[in-house]
């Protein structure tokens, strides 16, 4: 693992509203995420001082995958991880682990889509057309292969019906350049790299054909030892981390921090290419931070009757919303400030 792109080494904070108080100590909180452009909600938290406001210094690691930091969020190496959502998460619960899902990171629309290798457009045109086919994942057990259940159970068709291939995002345009794959369930920016280099046309939209929706495929898991242990440190870092994630949802509808939000992208190394975060559309996010638990629901029993995952847990194992409640109350309701947006998400 490497340090994601800022530290935030963040001073001490000042105790707001008491004039010349002393200085009080931080509390660092360990966070791994799985970069995207949904991490700018973090950065900008950190950026504009939210987390110092409440006394925490963040200090961020980033993550190839975010089922990767399960054991080490567990074991209270991260107390805080953020990233997609795998048959890894329900096996841990399984395992009564001291893990919990507190917080929605990405939510309906998501913008992904089964892409179709371009040359395959006039041949195929229905999803029960990719019966025996090489369709392309980017982990086995991931949200990507959730999805492409889901697609093609729309169909009548599982993933027994098709070739399924794990092949990394990165990588698509090589396996559909070299004609190794027919589809693949791809993610921004990945699709519109796909069909701007002419190799992958859009096929189906998991955001029209995904039930129940909307559909939370993103998340930040807390460590549930750590956030008994520290409360009101628990409850404080949601609050920071909902401001962020209520400025993330400004930029997403074009508002006034769009520039401030793609500069810190760029400069994470998130995407450096500031055109195409220009370019594309970005996930949206909830700026409540709930998560769908109908949709958490839905995604454990896929995965336990594809065997990916083994018993099913409670609702209430499954999320613990008690956080981002008490965030959102004190802040109260969330207002798009570009009232001409008809973007939907993030509303």
């Amino acid at each position: 693992m490497t340090t994601l792109f800022m530290r935030a080494a963040l001073a001490s904070i000042v105790l707001f509203g008491v004039p010349g108080a002393a200085l009080a100590q931080e509390t660092t909180v360990r966070v791994g995420n799985a970069p995207s452009i949904a991490s700018g909600a973090l950065l900008i938290a950190i950026e504009r001082g939210y987390f110092r406001e409440v006394g925490i210094k963040v200090a961020i690691d980033s993550l190839d995958s975010a089922s990767n930091a399960i054991a080490l969020i567990a074991q209270n190496h991260y107390q805080i991880v953020e990233g997609g959502l795998a048959a890894g998460y329900f096996n841990a619960l399984e395992k009564d682990l001291p893990i919990t899902i507190a917080m929605s990171r990405v939510s309906t629309p998501l913008g992904h889509n089964m892409m179709l290798r371009a040359d395959l457009k006039d041949r195929i045109s229905e999803i029960k057309q990719l019966k025996g086919r090489v369709v392309a994942t980017n982990g086995p057990g991931s949200v990507s292969t959730y999805e492409v259940g889901k697609l093609l159970q729309t169909a009548g068709l599982t993933i027994a019906d098709i070739d399924l291939k794990i092949i990394p995002f990165a990588q698509y345009s090589i396996a559909f350049a070299n004609k190794a794959i027919d589809a693949a369930l791809a993610i921004h920016p990945f699709t519109s790299q796909l069909q701007n280099l002419g190799l992958a046309v859009p096929f189906a939209d998991s955001d029209t054909l995904i039930e129940p929706r909307p559909i939370t495929i993103s998340v930040s898991m807390i460590n549930t030892d750590w956030a008994k242990r520290n409360p009101e440190i628990a409850r404080n870092f949601y609050l920071a981390a909902l401001r962020g994630a209520r400025d993330y949802c400004q930029a997403y509808h074009s508002g006034a921090v769009r520039k401030e939000m793609i500069d810190l992208l760029v400069k994470s190394g998130t995407e450096r290419r500031p055109e195409m975060l220009h370019q594309y559309t970005w996930p949206a996010r909830d700026p409540n931070g709930r998560v769908s638990v109908a949709s958490m629901l839905d995604m454990q029993a896929w995965y336990v009757s594809n065997k990916f995952a083994r018993v099913p847990s409670s609702a209430d194992r499954l999320v613990d919303p008690r956080f981002i409640e008490a965030a959102a109350q004190k802040l109260g309701p969330f207002v798009v400030e570009n009232r001409d947006s008809k973007l939907p998400g993030c509303r």
